[in-house]
């Protein structure tokens, strides 16, 4: 099992309803899609509302409007780490009301992890620019989400959800 450190935060949500085993997924996940050597790892996970992911949306993708979910990889920069540091990957940030309004009913929590399951993957990595990577990205969720007894929230998803990134 590798270790990681994960900075949870909340921006403009309530944190309270949502208090689910992030730790434990990460880690289980993070373990199981073999990341790049390193003596433990670090990633920031960010809950927040459609304002703040749509200013995001907009300067780092030139897309104007809200979204469910970004990934920003932090391997893609190439900075040097020392040895015995933590491999920070990057950063996750979810939109909590676009999740709930795209969750069906009753499968919101399956929806928070789905997306945070989609981040993970681009900061490792992984992108989807056509429906072979993208069906390979889509298999690979859903096994990750079976590994903490989670099913995709809506298992019969052929694409991810059309803003994601």
């Amino acid at each position: 099992m590798v270790e990681l450190e994960l900075d949870l935060t909340w921006h403009q949500v309530d944190p309270t309803a949502w208090n689910l085993p992030w730790q434990g997924w990460l880690t289980n996940w993070l373990t199981a899609l073999n990341p790049p050597p390193a003596p433990r790892y670090e990633l920031g996970l960010r809950f927040t509302n459609d304002q703040e992911i749509q200013t995001l949306n907009r300067d780092y993708r030139g897309q104007d409007a809200p979204t469910d979910v970004l990934a920003f990889s932090a391997l893609e920069t190439g900075v040097p780490t020392a040895p015995d540091a933590p491999l920070f990957l990057g950063d996750i940030v979810i939109s909590l009301p676009t999740a709930q309004r795209q969750a069906t009913a009753g499968q919101v929590t399956q929806e928070l992890a789905w997306l945070t399951a989609h981040g993970l993957l681009h900061l490792l990595g992984w992108d989807h620019p056509d429906d072979t990577r993208l069906a390979q990205m889509l298999t690979q969720q859903r096994r990750l989400l079976e590994q903490v007894g989670l099913t995709a929230p809506q298992p019969d998803r052929q694409e991810t959800p059309p803003q994601s990134v």
